[in-house]
């Protein structure tokens, strides 16, 4: 009764065997078998170095790639990664700028290998979306943001408003979310923006209308109160929108630069006062108006504005 062999390690040492144990010269053995006299003097010589191990089959892939990227720019690409904590194309755009040329979407394989990707739940496909082509001033998104570490147990606010057209961004941190504040910051902005406001977009938040409340007040419904953010914008000739109850995706430019100060900055600094959270804060504003943006295609804010 024969036994078949259950591997291929099996296989192989069925063959090499009778050379073994000299009942058969190779050359001999290479006329009956469908193996060539080569093969068995490979196996020949792995079953005496490993034994059996060594018969099993092995990976013919390349040890080496000579198109491999250089480990020089591999180690480059995670200290970008793990220092900004950019995507693939910022990182793509600022190896340009050191004169290295490489894909992003090579950057990309090289940061998943590395297990430095976020893991995103998984979305359904839905049709491409086309934004509205804003001019610079055109609609500006202002949102606040409660900052995160107190000092005393004192609350501090973050005023932010950002260009839709050039990303353009400027913060303010006050101790009240008020009417007055959301004022003071309107006319900060006003001062110092490089493009003349043509209408900004806020949510329904007590500092910015009362829609939801001062309207359903109001003794005359024939002559409503408007809201004294809302006269500052008829003074200053600036259209004033606001987003639907419970939709913050409309305001969606401003809260995702809301997501980048709390990953990249307040997560990374620390404060002892309220005088050096906003010198820390303005200069982080200056960082973020000088990096490249992937809405802008490798531009940054000031670079879209033609400012440098």
């Amino acid at each position: 009764m024969k036994i078949m062999p259950k591997s291929t390690k099996e296989e192989k040492f069925r063959w090499i065997k009778p050379i073994l144990d000299k009942e058969i010269s190779i050359r001999d053995m290479a006329k009956v078998c469908p193996f060539s006299e080569r093969s068995l003097k490979y196996w020949l010589t792995n079953f005496r170095k490993f034994g059996l191990d060594g018969l099993e089959n092995r990976s013919r892939r390349p040890k080496t790639n000579p198109n491999e990227t250089p480990i020089r720019i591999k180690e480059r690409i995670i200290d970008l990664r793990l220092d900004k904590k950019q995507c693939a194309l910022k990182i793509m755009w600022d190896l340009r700028d050191e004169g290295i040329d490489i894909h992003f979407q090579t950057i990309q394989k090289i940061i998943k290998t590395e297990g430095l990707t976020r893991k995103y739940r998984l979305r359904k496909a839905s049709a491409a979306y086309l934004g509205k082509q804003w001019l610079p001033g055109e609609m500006v998104e202002i949102d606040v943001k409660w900052v995160p570490n107190r000092e005393k147990g004192d609350r501090w606010f973050q005023f932010t408003a950002i260009d839709s057209a050039s990303r353009w961004r400027h913060l303010s941190v006050y101790p009240f979310c008020s009417n007055y504040y959301a004022m003071e910051f309107l006319k900060e902005l006003l001062s110092i923006a490089p493009f003349i406001i043509k209408s900004i977009k806020t949510d329904n938040g007590n500092c910015f209308t009362n829609r939801y409340l001062g309207y359903a007040m109001s003794k005359d419904p024939l002559n409503l109160r408007l809201h004294d953010f809302d006269v500052l914008c008829n003074n200053m000739k600036i259209a004033h929108y606001l987003i639907d109850k419970g939709k913050p995706a409309q305001n969606g430019k401003v809260e995702r630069s809301h997501r980048e100060d709390q990953e990249k900055f307040y997560e990374q600094i620390k404060f002892e006062n309220i005088e050096e959270l906003k010198y820390k804060i303005k200069l982080w504003n200056m960082f973020y108006n000088d990096t490249k943006h992937c809405g802008l295609s490798g531009k940054t804010p000031n670079q879209a504005l033609g400012l440098i």
